[in-house]
């Protein structure tokens, strides 16, 4: 039995259209142009039908090939690890990060003492489902970003001071949950994407384009 459009969750129609607008431009059938244009306007609307017709035209499926460089892409990082399950990042008058491909333990304690820690989990591998950052912030900061597909929790206390969180929370119950507890006086503790959805989309099917073209040859 076929689901009516308007009944089907829009979230999953959304991610079919997406999938073929990348699909679509990477094998040269659109311009850059017209899928930035196709993207914008299928990542903003709430209307089902508006979503589908963004695709009408283009006639081609997505292949396998395709969904496993996105399971690739857009997948968290997990790996079981013999590390500790803490991890001490002491900045006084200073500052410390941690970014790139680390392995990130159980539990991060942060003190920042007028100076500053900064933490991206963008390719960070996880060895947890459950991540807590406890911070003492005074006079000091902590800039935190973190994938899209990732939940953030934040339960800090703040006292002539403020925690941002602008992390969208879009992800599934599998996805990794992050809990920034603690103190912060007189500082600040931030927390965002290293890049918006729109941009990691977008260096997808630019990656997905290359490969296409690298096998034309």
């Amino acid at each position: 039995m076929t689901v009516k459009l308007e009944d089907r969750p829009i979230e999953q129609v959304r991610e079919e259209v997406i999938d073929k607008l990348i699909y679509h431009y990477s094998h040269g059938v659109i311009s850059a142009e017209a899928f930035e244009r196709r993207l914008d306007a299928a990542m903003a609307s709430q209307s089902h039908q508006e979503i589908v017709d963004l695709a009408s035209d283009l006639t081609m499926n997505v292949d396998d090939q395709f969904n496993n460089r996105k399971q690739q892409q857009f997948s968290i990082n997990y790996a079981s690890s013999d590390i500790p399950e803490t991890e001490t990042m002491i900045n006084v008058l200073g500052g410390s990060n941690r970014t790139g491909m680390w392995e990130v333990p159980k539990e991060i304690k942060v003190l920042c003492l007028m100076g500053g820690a900064d933490i991206d989990f963008s390719d960070a591998i996880f060895t947890s489902s459950n991540v807590t950052i406890k911070a003492l912030c005074v006079m000091g900061g902590i800039d935190i970003k973190v994938p899209e597909n990732v939940n953030v929790v934040t339960k800090a206390f703040c006292f002539m001071g403020g925690l941002d969180n602008k992390a969208p929370s879009i992800a599934n119950r599998q996805a990794p949950t992050i809990t920034i507890e603690g103190f912060v006086m007189m500082g600040g503790v931030d927390v965002g994407l290293k890049r918006t959805i729109k941009e990691k989309f977008v260096a997808f099917a630019n990656q997905m384009k290359s490969a296409f073209s690298s096998n034309q040859r």
